[in-house]
């Protein structure tokens, strides 16, 4: 998707006003109240999900607009932008090694689930490298596409994936986290200049635009990062978005990712769903490990670390920061590198691989 080109056409906007997306509106408010109602952990994300994935694949036509996606992945973005100051910029440099650990981690998920899903899910070599990637799924997507790979087989896996962490780790953090955690502070958003929101949002469109026709990954949420950030730490602009626009961000989320399974098939899911739940399990125990070794190197809460080496979608776990307050500065940084990473590294084992066989 081109992320820039999102807001600049006609039909986009038009989207928001279709039988589909109503639809989608329609099931998914009720059902974040009813998870809600249910002390569900971040109800407003799960309960969408949860009834948009039945819905799409019980063949009800429903659809998430671009548009709408975009939107809110901006909201995310001046959000995680009021983290940013240049005390951020002083503790990145410890970021380092943690880097250096999500590099080995993902190296490791390739090397070891690839070859689980060659092995026992009879994947083929190139797509289960692109499967047992710790995310990225867009990006990767498209790599599969220049490789010619099984796109049902990969897309399958990192949605099941995806369900899978967002679903289990809210419970996690809930029955982890110590109450601070979850008090939202009281602040007037009323009293605030009103014109730096406006002129944070055009900012944003600017390097978003920018990022995106310099290839920079997830253009979306890093072009915001930077003019909030940037904009923030020069004093020109800041603002404090409302605490409640999170569960707006969460329920467009939600139903996006039920709304992924569209244009699957039950059947489908059924032959996929086994083997990414043992290959899910594999990536956290990793990710989990990583984030242990990682205490060593920084001075961050353990569902921080979680969070941050979890193998979901950036988009996803950024909010989850969000909603619990577990520093989402780190968590998006940590997100973003790891994007960075796996499109660096697939390419080159996929090069390896075609060396060796070559010489073979």
């Amino acid at each position: 998707m081109n992320e820039s080109k999102v807001f600049f056409y006609l039909s986009n906007y038009k989207q928001l006003f279709t039988k589909k997306f109503l639809l989608v509106v329609l099931i998914s408010i009720p059902s974040a109240i009813i998870a809600d109602y249910f002390n569900i952990p971040l109800a407003w994300m799960l309960g969408p999900m949860i009834i948009t994935s039945f819905a799409a694949l019980t063949g009800l036509k429903i659809k998430m607009p671009k548009l709408a996606l975009s939107s809110i992945l901006i909201i995310l973005g001046l959000h995680i932008g009021n983290y940013i100051d240049q005390n951020l910029f002083n503790q990145m440099i410890n970021w380092i090694w943690t880097s250096v650990i999500m590099l080995i981690y993902i190296i490791v998920c390739i090397l070891i689930v690839s070859k689980y899903l060659q092995k026992y899910a009879g994947y083929g070599e190139k797509a289960s490298i692109f499967s047992s990637a710790p995310g990225a799924l867009g990006p990767l997507m498209i790599l599969a596409e220049n490789e010619k790979t099984d796109l049902s087989q990969v897309a399958t896996s990192h949605l099941i994936r995806l369900i899978i962490i967002i679903t289990v780790i809210p419970f996690i953090i809930v029955n982890n986290a110590v109450p601070e955690t979850l008090i939202i502070d009281d602040f007037n958003y009323m009293a605030q200049n009103h014109f730096n929101l406006f002129f944070l949002i055009v900012s944003s469109l600017i390097f978003i635009f920018i990022f995106d026709k310099i290839k920079i990954p997830a253009a979306l949420l890093s072009g915001t990062l930077f003019a909030s950030g940037l904009l923030q730490i020069t004093e020109v602009a800041s603002y404090k978005l409302p605490d409640t626009t999170i569960n707006f961000c969460l329920l467009i989320l939600g139903a996006s990712v039920g709304c992924r399974f569209a244009e699957k098939t039950v059947k489908e899911i059924a032959n996929n769903s086994l083997h990414s739940l043992v290959a899910t399990t594999i990536l956290v125990i990793l990710g989990l490990i990583a984030a242990y070794f990682a205490t060593y190197f920084v001075e961050t809460n353990i569902l921080t670390l979680i969070l941050s080496f979890s193998p979901g979608g950036i988009y996803e776990v950024a909010v989850i920061a969000i909603a619990f307050d577990l520093e989402p500065d780190f968590v998006a940084f940590h997100h973003i590198i790891r994007l960075l990473f796996i499109l660096f590294t697939v390419p080159i084992i996929l090069k390896i691989l075609n060396k060796f066989k070559k010489l073979n």
